[in-house]
């Protein structure tokens, strides 16, 4: 038992806090939603797919340009609740943020609020984490620490090729990040930076939503490539120092 490591927090603790996160959470949407003018807000409703999307487009339109703001943090908002509890679907969002705000507008929101949602994850899960990540990803926590551990002196250049490229899932990061010991200022430059790429492929997309198939279309074989060149340079100081 002295080589266990133990967990930050009991078991009722840790649902605990994740009730409490929740809480706050829903009060703060509640509080959003209350402060916007009266409206018929039917429409409103996480998108599945993208007829949905392309709906809430069509309505959000007129509306944000007579209520940037409080759109702006409704976005903010849910995008964060979305990766803090790894809720699927913030690529839909990625989208409309390119459909409302154009590219270069639409780039600078999803970046930030893709950043802010991870670090809330990153600091919910250092706190009960651990035994959720143990049991959805065994194989791949093992690789990562192992990994972590390997590259400790260039962990910066490592973590920017995680997020560049799709070789590990950007839910994983967020949640096993913090359980191996990658500090955080490293965990924030590589999140900042490293999705800018995946975030201008998206929303570029997003002000084409029309000609959109299918999501599947967004990683085509060509954006792959690109993505994976992007990141084969962000590890390229480690194999020269070495």
């Amino acid at each position: 038992m002295g080589g266990e490591r133990r967990l930050p927090l009991s078991r009722w603790e840790a649902a605990a806090v994740a009730a409490a996160v929740v809480a706050s959470f829903a009060v703060g949407l509640a509080a959003l939603y209350l402060s916007m003018p009266v409206s018929d807000y039917s429409f409103l409703k996480l998108p599945r797919t993208l007829e949905d999307l392309q709906i809430l487009r069509d309505h959000l339109e007129s509306y944000t340009s007579d209520y940037t703001v409080q759109v702006l943090i409704c976005y903010f908002a849910v995008y964060i609740f979305m990766q803090t509890f790894m809720i699927p679907g913030t690529v839909f969002l990625s989208l409309l943020a390119g459909a409302l705000f154009g590219v270069v507008g639409g780039v600078i929101l999803v970046v930030l609020a893709a950043t802010a949602g991870a670090s809330s994850c990153y600091f919910l899960s250092k706190m009960i984490g651990r035994p959720l990540v143990s049991a959805l990803w065994p194989d791949k926590m093992g690789f990562f620490q192992d990994q972590v551990a390997r590259r400790r002196e260039k962990l910066l250049n490592y973590m920017l090729f995680l997020r560049v490229t799709p070789t590990l899932p950007n839910t994983f990061i967020n949640m096993a990040s913090p359980i191996v010991d990658v500090p955080y200022h490293i965990f924030f430059v590589a999140t900042l930076i490293g999705l800018i790429p995946a975030a201008y492929v998206t929303v570029r997309a997003g002000t084409a939503l029309g000609e959109l198939k299918s999501v599947a279309d967004l990683y085509d074989f060509q954006a792959l490539v690109t993505l994976f060149l992007i990141g084969i340079v962000s590890v390229t100081p480690t194999f020269i120092s070495k």
